[in-house]
Parts: C-alpha cells; structure tokens; sequence
C-alpha cells in the first residue's frame, strides 16, 4: 500500500513538473485613444505563442490589476496597442515597483502613444509615438540579430505596416536599436515633417530602472500576428523581457 502511495506521488510530482510554464505574462490592451481594431488579433496572436511556447498568459483592459499584489503574479506585463492615459497615479505606482523588481516590459506598436504625462513610462519606452504617413511597404534593416527571435530573420526584408516616426528623447538613452527602418524605401512625409532620416530605429531595448524593456513599433496590421517572423520577433523580445535569458 505504502509503494503504492509514493508511487502515485511521484506520478503527480512528475506531472506537475512537465506541465510547469516558463513564466507569466499579463497581456494589457486598454485604450483611452485611438483604439486599434487589430487588438483582437494581436491577442489570438499572443495566446498562440504562449501555447507554442509553454508560457502562461492573462488578458485585461481592466486597470485594476495594477496592483502590488496582482502584479507579483506575473513576470512581464505587455502593453499591446493601449493609448492614452490608462492608468491612474496609484496603479502607475504600482508597475513602477514591478519593474524596480526586476521584472519586464514589452511594447508593442501604439504602446508609445500611451501615457505622454508619465516621464517614468516615458524614459520606459524609450520613445514616444510623434507622427505617421499611410500605411505602406518599406525595407527593414536587421541591425542586431543576436537579440532573441531574430535569428531567422534576413538582414533586409521587405515589411507592410504603419510606420511610426519618434520624438527624440530628452536625453541621452541606452536604447539598444535590433532594426531600422529605410526611410529612402517609403514616403515618410507626413504635416509634421517628412521622417527621422538615415536613423529610425522601428524595435529597440534596453534595462531600464532595475527591469528589462522590449518595444517594436511593428503591429498595426491584424494579419501581422499571424505572420510567422513577426511571432518570432515577438516572442523574442516577451521572452528577454521576462527571463532576462538569450542575449548572446
């Protein structure tokens, strides 16, 4: 009876073992601006690869979960086209000790038109939305294809998206750009300006603050989340974010 009972133990202990998941990630898509229709997809999208990918994933547009004790739950929070002021000073408190902890950010497309009023978030980005033209197709440069996902990436591909032109930050940053738009490949005119020039940079990352931050500018297009170098790309920048694990 009693080999029969460690037995079954270590049956459940194993079970458990194999089912356990890499890390968790709260998927936040609130808007309080432009709300983008591909939202819904870029969440099928992130769902898929937390299946491919043996992570675990929650998906709220409810800003209560920023709190200290939902929060410690999780190990990177994903901002997946949010706009605008979505949270409020308490919760803003509250992902401010997540990332002093030690934990992870990932941006994606509009997550740099969100909450312009908070220099913390601000200086989190690395980069605040400014303007864009039409939607069109440009060339991509791969400018660091040591950073996670980016293996199978070609150096230059051609990509169709929404393409963002950034306000320069404030002050000198330790942005680290993993690829670049040719803006010689599209027309970046818009009535605020005609482009970045020979630097506009579309993903970065960098440390920031004790934790780790991963924005891509790439996103706008529904269809995007269900191309496969994209998924790639994203899971790369989700996965660094929340392990810290994969730079070379």
């Amino acid at each position: 009876m009693l080999k029969k009972s460690i037995l079954l133990s270590l049956l459940v202990l194993s079970a458990a073992t194999g089912y356990a998941q890499q890390f968790k990630a709260l998927l936040f898509t609130k808007t309080a601006g432009f709300h983008h229709t591909a939202i819904h997809e870029g969440v099928a999208g992130v769902r898929n690869l937390a299946a491919r990918h043996n992570f675990s994933v929650d998906w709220q547009e409810n800003a209560s979960v920023f709190n200290e004790k939902s929060l410690k739950n999780y190990d990177v929070v994903i901002f997946l086209n949010t706009t605008g002021d979505v949270l409020n000073p308490e919760e803003q408190a509250a992902f401010e000790k997540f990332i002093q902890s030690g934990k992870g950010y990932v941006g994606v497309h509009s997550a740099a038109d969100t909450e312009y009023d908070w220099p913390w978030y601000n200086k989190l980005v690395g980069m605040m939305f400014l303007t864009h033209p039409a939607q069109q197709t440009a060339y991509l440069d791969v400018v660091d294809s040591n950073f996670p996902g980016l293996e199978r990436f070609p150096k230059r591909m051609m990509w169709t998206d929404e393409w963002y032109e950034y306000q320069k930050p404030a002050a000198a940053n330790d942005l680290k750009f993993l690829i670049m738009l040719d803006e010689k490949t599209y027309d970046p005119k818009t009535s605020k300006g005609a482009g970045m020039g020979a630097s506009h940079p579309i993903a970065w990352y960098h440390k920031y603050d004790g934790g780790r931050s991963f924005y891509t500018g790439m996103g706008h297009i529904g269809l995007v989340y269900s191309d496969q170098a994209f998924l790639d790309h994203l899971y790369g920048g989700i996965y660094w974010a929340a392990t810290g694990k994969g730079i070379k």
